[in-house]
């Protein structure tokens, strides 16, 4: 079971909680973690990543094990602890402003 915390505003568009746990198949990837949750929850399709590239939407990023997973290749393995659900996958809305 991968547990995946994502951010506020998409758990109040999925009308979820900020923790979701979701079941993916081997080999547990970014790429297949967010293919699970845009199927478990079609209403994040695109808010993510977009919908025809793939790539992660600007002020997202990923960590995972105290990691910056944001501009690794989105079919890496990620670590065991993620996998075991031990730790967090946190998918986190960046801040900016002037």
């Amino acid at each position: 079971m991968i547990r995946v915390k994502i951010p506020h505003h998409l758990s109040i568009l999925a009308q979820v909680g900020s923790q979701v746990e979701l079941n993916v198949e081997d080999p547990v990837t970014l790429s297949s973690v967010l293919d699970a949750l845009e199927t478990r929850f079609p209403v994040l399709r695109g808010t993510i990543r977009d919908h025809v590239t793939q790539q992660r939407r600007p002020f997202l990023r990923f960590f995972a094990c105290g990691q910056d997973l944001s501009h690794e290749p989105p079919d890496n393995p990620l670590p065991d602890a993620i996998v075991l659900g031990e730790e967090l996958l946190f998918i986190i809305g960046a801040i900016a402003g002037g």
